[in-house]
């Protein structure tokens, strides 16, 4: 038995049986894997479990349901064993000859020259006088064919063209991207320049300070603290905004520090005064 065209008639069956579903087909693929093993005698014997195991199938009540429905469709013969300790026979019908023969696709090209072959044995077969004509293609015919291969490779060719075009076009605008990213790089480059510029010209030097601070007549040493101070922040006012006037944050530094001196009482407390006496006392005595 030639299990190929086994298979190909059962698959040949199941198109057209609208009816089947993917269960029917794994159980009946699973008792052909027994009937293989069996070296395809019938009937088979077979247990529900490993059939189940084999075709994936995880209920019983699907397993019964899909056997009785192929038994009833004549893909196969189920005799059901009642007995636990016997298992169910199945016969499986072979469907190799239910094949049906493929007719082979004859071109046009095939049917003229098929055509042509048969008039000229015809013609060797007649009379050597005979003024019979064998029938070929026209040159008319043959004359369209060749316009419309050439109206055809016109089509190709402006195809080829237009796809030049559109490619020269998507090149352009490629370019075009790359020069605005280009512009728009250097744009944001020179900005940035400028504000690191602008910044530190808003950043003053030590000799700036000093000079400031005495022309406010405060002490050098002010100076030195206030340029100091911001240096180590990053000339941060409050830590976290930028200085936009230093010289207007030299006037604030100033004040403070001379609301500082005056809140500052620099005369030391002697709390401990009270507690000296220049009199001997004598703590023998009661009190």
């Amino acid at each position: 038995m030639n299990y190929i065209k086994h298979l190909t008639g059962f698959f040949d069956r199941i198109v057209q049986d609208r009816s089947l579903n993917p269960t029917h087909i794994s159980l009946y693929i699973a008792l052909f894997q027994f009937w293989n093993v069996n070296r395809f005698q019938n009937p088979i014997s077979i247990t529900r479990d490993e059939v189940m195991r084999i075709s994936k199938i995880c209920s019983k009540a699907t397993y019964h349901k899909c056997m009785r429905e192929l038994n009833e469709k004549g893909y196969i013969k189920y005799e059901p064993s009642f007995n636990p300790f016997k298992g169910s026979m199945v016969i499986l019908f072979n469907f190799s000859e239910d094949l049906k023969p493929v007719q082979k696709r004859v071109s046009n090209t095939e049917k003229i020259l098929s055509n042509v072959g048969q008039v000229l044995n015809k013609q060797r077969t007649s009379d050597e006088t005979s003024t019979e004509q064998a029938l070929v293609p026209s040159i008319n015919y043959i004359n369209k064919t060749n316009i419309s291969n050439d109206l055809n490779l016109g089509k190709q060719t402006q195809k080829f063209e237009n796809k030049d075009d559109v490619l020269k076009n998507v090149v352009d605008e490629k370019k075009e991207m790359l020069f605005a990213f280009a512009d728009t790089e250097k744009k944001q480059t020179e900005e940035s320049r400028q504000k690191s510029s602008v910044k530190k010209e808003k950043v003053p030097t030590i000799e700036n300070v000093k000079n400031f601070f005495n022309q406010e007549n405060f002490p050098e040493l002010e100076a030195n603290k206030f340029f100091n101070y911001f240096s180590s922040n990053g000339w941060l006012v409050g830590g976290k905004t930028p200085m936009v006037d230093w010289q207007s944050s030299a006037k604030n530094w100033m004040l403070n520090s001379i609301n500082f001196k005056h809140n500052a009482d620099t005369t030391p407390i002697h709390r401990a005064k009270h507690l000296n006496t220049g009199t001997d006392k004598d703590y023998s005595e009661p009190l």
